[in-house]
């Protein structure tokens, strides 16, 4: 198979982010509930009951890390994003304008609607057969597989539509945080090439991995929760049946 430009493949799916991000997690992983802002009001808020009353997909996809690596054939279940604006009326926003998404561990990102709204782009709540697990976002995450994973926020609480770009600010330094991010493109960050930033990110992935594992640790040490394995082996989406169901 032919991967994306600049990318290598891996047999695990690790807990990856971040650093500064790396000890913090969601406050109610079992629970599926965040708030929808439009125009800078919050406009309702999406529980358990509701959630459950939207339409299910199952898409496999792959996983693409503006580091370098590459999670191969993942299958998520959820909710398209385009069926969920549908179902909320949420369609209506300028296709230019953003969407950001926030995490309850205080990451947030933004993509522009247009990008949203294509098929393969899921609110994910379940992944591989089994609910979301804490360490790839639980209960909610974002599932974007034509952009880069930073773009991917786990652990959404909040969702707001009608950001204008010039009003958004990243969740760190402005050049690594490409408004875009398209997998295809090599859209890694801004002012630098894709090549380049290659060559800075690949170092970093060994001790992101391990720094991201051992709070992993500490959080299910003492939440009890139990230790799953992260490092199964995938197959490549391009051998599966992709798109919904």
């Amino acid at each position: 198979m032919t991967l994306p430009p600049g990318q290598r493949p891996i047999a695990s799916f690790p807990r990856f982010g971040l650093p500064r991000f790396a000890k913090r997690f969601p406050r109610k992983p079992d629970t599926v509930r965040f708030e929808l802002s439009s125009d800078g009001r919050v406009v309702g808020e999406v529980g358990p009951d509701r959630w459950g009353a939207l339409p299910r997909t199952i898409q496999l996809s792959d996983f693409h890390c503006v580091t370098t690596w590459s999670s191969l054939g993942h299958r998520w279940e959820g909710v398209g994003f385009r069926d969920f604006c549908t179902a909320f009326a949420l369609t209506r926003a300028c296709e230019d304008q953003l969407v950001v998404f926030r995490g309850s561990d205080g990451y947030h990102a933004a993509l522009p609607l247009i990008d949203l709204l294509q098929p393969d782009v899921l609110l994910a709540d379940r992944l591989d057969g089994a609910p979301l697990p804490v360490a790839h976002g639980a209960p909610l995450r974002l599932v974007a597989p034509a952009h880069y994973g930073y773009k991917n926020v786990k652990h959404i609480e909040r969702i707001e539509f009608g950001v204008h770009p010039r009003r958004y600010r990243p969740a760190g330094p402005g050049f690594i945080f490409h408004p875009r991010a398209r997998v295809a493109m090599e859209e890694r960050g801004v002012g630098f090439p894709g090549w380049l930033l290659r060559r800075a990110y690949r170092p970093l992935i060994a001790p992101t991995i391990m720094r991201c594992a051992e709070a992993l640790e500490m959080y299910q040490a003492k939440n009890h929760s139990p230790t799953t394995s992260e490092h199964t082996p995938r197959q490549p989406a391009s051998k599966l049946r992709s798109g919904g169901q």
